[in-house]
């Protein structure tokens, strides 16, 4: 099976609209793939709606969430995959997170506008096409020729962390986002836990603890992460006995990679889907 587990679509900072995705993954070769928007399942109906024949659609999100370590506090991605998205708990804080987005890219518009730039907040909306987020402030700055790329938006010069225009953001601990995805009956992966070039990462011992708080998996295979850090997550997920996924982290044009540029194994699905109680794969409707 070849078997992508972390997609998004327009429904979060994607470029792809959830009914289009499918298609592309169909067209991709791909018999299983996850929508993991960020912090939102908004995508997954119109997903499932147009899923082709023969493909697999995984129910999920990409929650954002951080952890307090002896340097400070560091964000963090956890995906979280087969969970009853109406479990009330879960999603009054994905709620939560996804309406703080929203407040804090409005905030980095006002700061923008007010030092000149011709950023609008009506233009960030219609760029986002769904839930608005640094991203879209992002694309605005690319459109307006103010930067050359999303990735220059995202530097300290402009909307990176401790820039002129960045805005902070309140989102859950990890520690209560392993218990709300296990509660909904998930099951939570680790979303590229050592590619330091987005950032500070934690280490191993922050992994461990994390696993014995309910952890199910550690992403594994991530174009973000070089051969060296995946062998060292590959020995921890051996050791700690979590499942080791891949996958391309697919957001369409805005990066580089494709579809299945990482995939995951048959197993490690298996075992994914062996372990959630939340909700069920989706496969296309026949008639």
């Amino acid at each position: 099976m070849t078997i992508d587990l972390h997609t998004h679509s327009t429904a979060s900072d994607g470029l792809t609209e959830p009914a289009q995705l499918v298609r592309l993954a169909a067209d991709a070769g791909l018999e299983v793939i996850a929508l993991t928007d960020h912090d939102t399942t908004a995508g997954l109906g119109r997903a499932a709606a147009a899923l082709p024949a023969g493909l697999t659609l995984v129910p999920g999100a990409e929650i954002s969430c951080f952890v307090e370590t002896a340097g400070g506090s560091v964000s963090l991605h956890v995906l979280a995959y087969l969970f009853d998205a109406a479990e009330p708990e879960f999603a009054a804080v994905r709620a939560a997170v996804r309406d703080q987005r929203a407040v804090r890219a409005r905030r980095m518009v006002d700061l923008l506008a007010a030092d000149g730039h011709p950023i609008t907040w009506d233009r960030v909306s219609e760029l986002a096409a769904g839930t608005v987020g640094r991203p879209h402030v992002a694309a605005a700055l690319v459109e307006a020729g103010l930067v050359p790329s999303v990735a220059a938006a995202f530097s300290g010069e402009w909307i990176g962390t401790g820039g002129p225009y960045w805005v902070g953001k309140a989102q859950p601990d990890v520690w209560q986002t392993l218990r709300l995805i296990h509660g909904a009956g998930g099951v939570s992966v680790f979303a590229h836990p050592f590619a330091s070039h987005r950032g500070v990462i934690v280490g191993p011992d922050v992994i461990e603890t994390m696993a014995r708080a309910g952890l199910g998996g550690l992403e594994v295979d991530h174009p973000d992460q070089d051969a060296g850090e995946r062998r060292e997550l590959r020995r921890l997920a051996a050791e700690l006995d979590l499942i080791p996924t891949g996958a391309s982290d697919f957001h369409g044009s805005s990066k580089p990679q494709s579809l299945a540029a990482e995939t995951t194994s048959r197993e490690a699905y298996e075992r994914l889907v062996a372990s959630a109680t939340g909700a069920a794969p989706v496969t296309a409707r026949t008639s």
